[in-house]
């Protein structure tokens, strides 16, 4: 008994795993389970990161109180408030022209100036500007002049600032020379122009409408002469209603006059010579057509009105191609107030500006039409300021306090409508999806709209995937069914090396050579995509009408070597003959010199009405394309090879040719893998970012053109980021570009695994 139980006590122990070897499968089996959980983990990370990054991109303005002073006298005289570049130091600008700065930092109390302007005239209105701190008066006698304010900084040793209130002012200029009393009177300067224009009274309350340049020699080192008249104009005559209010720009180039009816009179500075360029209704539709105010936003291009009615409208320039010149055209609409809006206060930094009723304060942002913040007040508002810097906010009530808040609005530029939605920007005649961050002047508008980016990394995976995908999945099919086992071995790891390639060097290669290649030969690619298509079949259909005994002598695997020398000789042949081609079908009109011509370039923007460049998607396309190739080819190769020898055996043992096997049996069994493949190689195309840049000409279009560029999602924020400010609005609205480009990537992979387990679970009985 005992003899027999010991050879079935050996063969349990030789099936016994060692405990060294348990522990070991088990410390794996939970390492892979960790592991798993991180890499989860991680890209959840990543996604919360970039979620943070963007949240505050739609986020409104924030708006604190930071203190109040309270004067000790009336402030019924106050006709503006402006504040320093720091917020330490608002004015407060008299009706008789003085000014009184109140310290809210230091201890210095009320600071006065009451000789703003030079004497000898009686004052009889006042003006400010608070975007150039233009200070503008008119006198009883028919004169005006105008003071610039100005702030100076200075620290002490301790490097605490006080800051130093600066004025300087003009000579006394002739607005009128019959004497009329000025009723008011505006005043702008750029560059090139200095122009006032004001409305006088004379002896018998006749109004007249006078302007008048003023000139200043200028030297090497910019101006510095004395300023003298220049040319009077008299507009009187031109406008034949009564007027309410006149705004000079800021610039000086351009003056809206708006009369008591509604109606706006518009006049433009050019080379000296005032001239009536259009009048409008910017109320006209509605039923009280009359304009409470108006006022010029950032830059003079755009102009901002309230109405009586409650509306509130920007009109801007743009170009009217039916007459041929810029007029203004309304661009948007906001919200009403509650409240009938008693003052405007434009922002010196951007498009934003300020609307105040009696107790309501309403903060807009032009570009996106959106209200960033507004409150109802206790107290009877009688002006209100934008900080120079957008971070201030300041109001004077009617009991003579001063209120300052800390405003904290980093991105008015920002928001749905901004990033998807169509604006008609200043100067476009419609409203467009525009991308364009950066500008060359302050008063420049960023355009940030994704939607260019979004179709440009479409159109490149679209263009990369029609080139690669049909090469690289019949490749594998081939390889995977037909091709020689002694062949195999080597064409899989040589596509696996491709996959390998650096995309900066097939960048590189695509704008150095393929490009400047392509550039003229477009006629003779044409050829080569139809003549190998036409000439692989037409093989295949003579090689299968040769007799079985002369194609048995070819081994199986190994037709490729009769096709190769076939492929690569109609390539030449379609290659040289490009240019005859050429000119039998791409003849055009050159215009530029009138003379018939053979160039493809030319004749494609002629018939089609599209652009043509030399870094274009079809340049993309093919470098894209190959970079993308190998990715599908391996999976799809792999999906293939694995399917059950059993099935193709049966299929081919009941008679069915190596083809009908391959495409009726071992293709829609390997489906899942495939289209696993498809959809793997999409998500890398949608990512490339190196082929992008280098390979076409980065420009954020909209079409889907072959023979122009793009710009991709990855691509934008390769170019822009390193220019862009940290935390700013292009740098929050890159991560929301990485974003939509990580939101894509997430619903292709999870398609793809949607298809893959409808298919799998389709043929699994299959299998």
């Amino acid at each position: 008994m005992k003899n027999q139980s010991q050879p079935h006590n050996r063969t349990l122990e030789r099936f016994r795993v060692s405990r060294r070897t348990r522990w070991f499968d088990q410390f794996m089996n939970h390492f892979i389970v960790v592991g798993g959980v991180i890499v989860i983990a991680a890209v959840m990370g990543i996604f919360v990161f970039i979620i943070f990054q963007v949240a505050p991109l739609f986020q409104g303005a924030k708006v604190e109180l930071l203190s109040r002073h309270q004067l000790t006298d009336a402030v019924d005289s106050v006709v503006a408030v402006d504040l320093d570049e720091w917020g330490e130091l608002p004015v407060l600008i008299q009706k008789n022209g003085s000014l009184r700065y109140i310290d809210l930092k230091g201890d210095r109390g009320i600071l006065e100036n009451s000789q703003v302007f030079k004497e000898g005239e009686t004052l009889s209105s006042i003006h400010y500007n608070s975007q150039k701190r233009l200070l503008v008066a008119g006198s009883h006698s028919g004169k005006f002049a105008f003071a610039k304010i100005s702030y100076r900084p200075e620290y002490d040793s301790f490097s605490v600032r006080t800051v130093h209130p600066e004025v300087s002012s003009s000579d006394w200029f002739d607005l009128s020379v019959y004497g009329e009393w000025v009723q008011f009177v505006d005043y702008g300067e750029g560059d090139s122009n200095k122009l006032a224009v004001g409305v006088c009274l004379d002896s018998e309350g006749n109004r007249h409408v006078r302007a008048v340049s003023l000139e200043q020699k200028r030297s090497l080192f910019g101006e510095g002469g004395k300023i003298s008249l220049g040319t009077r104009f008299d507009l009187t005559e031109a406008i034949d209603q009564e007027i309410q209010q006149i705004d000079v720009a800021p610039e000086g180039d351009l003056v809206l006059i708006t009369a008591e009816n509604g109606e706006v009179f518009v006049f433009f500075n050019r080379g000296g010579n005032l001239e009536q360029g259009q009048r409008f209704r910017p109320f006209g539709d509605l039923p009280d057509r009359r304009v409470r105010g108006a006022d010029f936003l950032l830059g003079d291009a755009s102009a901002v009105f309230t109405g009586y009615g409650g509306g509130n409208r920007v009109y801007s320039l743009s170009l009217d191609r039916d007459k041929g010149k810029r007029l203004y055209a309304k661009t948007k609409e906001i919200e009403p107030m509650p409240e009938l809006p008693e003052g405007y206060f434009s922002g010196v930094r951007n498009k934003s500006f300020l609307l105040v009723g009696k107790h309501h304060a309403s903060l807009r942002f032009s570009t996106t039409e959106s209200i960033r913040w507004q409150r109802d007040f206790e107290f009877e508002i009688l002006k209100g300021i934008i900080g120079e810097k957008y971070d201030r906010l300041g109001f004077l009530d009617s009991a003579g306090t001063f209120h300052l808040f800390q405003l904290r609005d980093p991105h008015p530029q920002a928001g749905l409508k901004a990033f998807l939605g169509k604006i008609r920007y200043e100067g476009q005649a419609e409203p467009d999806h525009i991308w364009q961050s950066t500008g060359g002047t302050d008063d420049f508008e960023p355009k940030l709209s994704l939607i260019p980016l979004i179709l440009g990394s479409i159109k490149g995976t679209f263009y990369a995937i029609l080139f690669a995908a049909p090469i690289a999945l019949l490749a594998a099919l081939y390889t995977s069914q037909f091709l020689h086992p002694r062949w195999r071995d080597h064409v899989k790891p040589t596509m696996e090396i491709m996959a390998s390639l650096p995309s900066v060097v097939l960048g590189f290669m695509a704008a150095l050579w393929l490009a400047p290649l392509l550039d003229t030969r477009v006629p003779s690619l044409m050829l080569v995509l139809i003549g190998v298509p036409c000439a692989t079949l037409a093989c295949a259909w003579c090689w299968g009408r040769l007799p079985q005994r002369v194609r048995t002598r070819m081994p199986s695997g190994l037709e490729f070597l009769l096709l190769s020398p076939v492929i690569l000789l109609t390539c030449i042949l379609c290659w040289k003959a490009g240019p005859l081609a050429e000119e039998i079908l791409f003849v055009v009109t050159n215009p530029d010199t009138g003379e018939r011509v053979v160039d493809f370039r030319l004749w494609w923007p002629e018939f089609t009405g599209a652009t043509y460049t030399q870094r274009n998607s079809l340049v993309v396309g093919f470098i894209m394309g190959f970079a993308v190739i190998p990715v599908i080819f391996s999976i799809a190769e792999d999906s293939l090879s694995n399917v059950p020898k059993s099935l193709s055996s049966g299929s081919l043992a009941l008679g069915a040719s190596r083809w009908q096997t391959a495409v009726k049996i071992v293709l829609p069994t390997a489906s899942p893998g495939i289209i696993s493949a498809l959809l793997i190689g999409i998500s890398r195309a949608l990512g490339e970012t190196m082929i992008v840049v280098m390979a076409t000409g980065n420009t954020p279009l909209k079409d889907f053109n072959i023979f122009s560029g793009m710009r991709t999602l990855s691509a934008n924020i390769v170019v822009e980021f390193p220019e862009a400010p940290f935390q700013g609005t292009l740098y929050r609205t890159l991560f929301l570009g990485a974003l939509a480009l990580f939101i894509m990537t997430f619903i292709i992979n999870t398609l793809a695994e949607v298809l893959r387990q409808h298919l799998k679970n389709r043929y699994k009985t299959v299998q």
